[in-house]
């Protein structure tokens, strides 16, 4: 994995040995491609709409149906771990989708009433049983040793829901965004 920017370096200020220290500043790593609907729209739940149109077509090739979902979006209390996100991004529709895109994390100043919607990702559970979860939760180990405490240790399986979001930097919002409380930040 590249290095990390200095300024998107946070998690010395947010992590403890209980975990990510939350506010209702939140964090969603995204692809340069998207920005400009971002900045017109805000921030869509399911809103890549390139990925969800070659997901379409594949599914038609092999002679399957596609059903669209809706799915929230995803979010964390750290600035290093929306990196994270946002270089999976780019990697995953570099694959489906030609252009130069490099990651893009965006800031999140959340008022209150969006603030309440915000919820721990249980559902991120199925995904820490794959590959790229596997990947994610390596990458968190990495940043509790990097600051000298000892990786997360979670049965997914019997988890509280709260430590998706203290432990491992997991959460979502039901709700579009405003670009108002946007904010792009710099790498």
């Amino acid at each position: 994995m590249s290095e990390t920017p200095a300024n998107l370096r946070d998690c010395e200020d947010l992590l403890t040995e209980a975990g990510f220290n939350c506010s209702n500043i939140w964090y969603h790593g995204t692809s340069s491609a998207l920005l400009g609907s971002i900045q017109r729209y805000g921030l869509k739940r399911s809103g890549d709409k390139a990925m969800k149109q070659a997901a379409k077509q594949t599914m038609a090739t092999i002679g399957n149906s596609y059903s669209e979902t809706i799915e929230p979006v995803f979010l964390t209390q750290s600035k290093q771990l929306a990196l994270y996100w946002a270089r999976q991004t780019v990697r995953n529709r570099s694959v489906r989708v030609d252009g130069d895109e490099q990651p893009v994390v965006l800031e999140l100043l959340l008022p209150e009433d969006l603030n309440r919607q915000v919820k721990p990702d249980v559902g991120g559970a199925s995904l820490l049983l794959v590959k790229e979860g596997e990947a994610y939760l390596a990458e968190v180990a990495r940043v509790y040793q990097s600051h000298k405490l000892p990786a997360p240790e979670i049965n997914l399986s019997s988890a509280d829901r709260m430590e998706f979001l203290d432990k491992l930097g997991m959460a979502y919002i039901d709700s579009d965004i405003p670009f108002q409380h946007v904010t792009v930040l710099d790498h």
